[in-house]
């Protein structure tokens, strides 16, 4: 059991909310493959949402399925945020966040993201009218701070902390590293000790379990929260809670189960966008689950171009036949085929974690 403000969870992992990807198919599939409970729906403008902008609320569509739900807000102006949080409780969302850790610069320049973690005492004041507005509980999302100069991650706990934020959720990372480079698990145990009742989550390239774990025992975080990792591995809530129950290590998901959860994924965005709009965003989606497929080029090549389900299952069909050349006799991919096991940047050597950095989806913020 873990406690956010007055809402009980039934797990201390989260799905952190990724612009243009963590929609509501996105989310059903997590909850159906298991081991999270409260999902974050992509950042929305506060402003739009009052507005009742018809994308803002395509953001933030939900179903009895789809439970608990916390969207995450970004903006600047305390009376638009407080009224957002008002109308967010209003419609049955379970949790608010604020968003103080997104990187682009777009959403910086209007006051948003990272850049709230710049001006604490002005944060700090809206924070604190949103938390007083409503009774569901109110968390934030930021980073470490705007670059390694300027780490304010800390001090802005603290000032959360007293403005009534139920949890903070951490990417070890600045403003300035955007996705690349080392998570800096140090600098999320500062803000942990920053901190004296609230939880605080950690976040940033834990794209395994075993990378989940090392979050955990490395800062003292209460939780931890993946994004990324998710695409490339949706069954990683429930391997990470095995896991820490039992020390032991889930296999992989056989090629099969991946198959079989990412053609659900499609049903549900066919079901949630209609079949032409669902198959068209579904073109950015499929080759995340693609990077574990092992030789993926022939399926790649043709899933980008999909209109329908139908092309898709005969592009998937194809794909099958073809990559029979890389198995052996019992369908299994031949070893020398197999793709490179996943590494957290903080579980690497550092010349590596700067050399790679784990690619980052674009999404509709990149836009705004």
């Amino acid at each position: 059991m873990f406690r956010l403000g007055p809402l009980e969870l039934q797990s201390n992992l989260f799905l952190s909310p990724l612009a243009g990807y963590t929609n509501l198919p996105f989310r059903l599939v997590i909850r159906e493959v298991g081991g999270v409970d409260l999902c974050t729906t992509d950042l929305v403008n506060a402003r739009s949402l009052l507005e009742e902008n018809r994308k803002a609320l395509k953001l933030i569509e939900t179903n009895e399925r789809d439970r608990p739900l916390a969207v995450q807000l970004f903006g600047s102006v305390p009376e638009e945020m407080h009224d957002a949080a008002v109308d967010l409780e209003r419609r049955g969302i379970a949790s608010v966040d604020i968003n103080m850790g997104c990187p682009v610069r777009k959403v910086c320049r209007v006051g948003g993201g990272s850049a709230m973690m710049t001006e604490h005492a002005k944060t700090a004041a809206l924070v604190k009218g949103m938390v007083e507005a409503v009774k569901i509980p109110v968390t934030a999302k930021m980073r470490l701070g705007w670059d390694d100069d300027n780490i304010t991650a800390p001090d802005l706990a603290r000032a959360l902390e007293d403005a009534g934020v139920a949890a903070i959720f951490v990417h070890g990372r600045t403003r300035e590293q955007g996705f690349s480079g080392t998570v800096n698990l140090a600098g999320i145990r500062k803000v942990v000790a920053a901190v004296k009742h609230i939880p605080i989550i950690g976040n940033g390239d834990v794209t395994t379990p075993e990378a989940a774990k090392m979050m955990f025992d490395e800062t003292g975080c209460a939780g931890v929260s993946v994004g990324r990792g998710a695409f490339y591995n949706p069954w990683i809530f429930q391997q990470t809670r095995h896991l820490l129950a039992t020390g032991e290590l889930q296999p992989e998901p056989r090629f099969e189960e991946r198959i079989r959860v990412m053609c659900r994924h499609l049903d549900l965005m066919v079901e949630v966008f209609t079949e032409e709009h669902g198959c068209r965003m579904f073109r950015k989606v499929a080759p995340w689950y693609s990077k574990r497929f092992g030789p993926v080029n022939e399926f790649n090549k043709k899933v980008v171009a999909i209109s329908s389900r139908a092309e898709f299952h005969d592009v998937l069909e194809r794909y099958l036949r073809w990559r029979q050349q890389f198995c052996d006799g019992d369908g299994h991919l031949l070893p020398r085929y197999a793709p490179p096991p996943m590494v957290a940047s903080f579980m690497q050597d550092p010349a590596s974690a700067q050399r790679s950095s784990i690619p980052v989806p674009r999404g509709p913020v990149e836009v705004w």
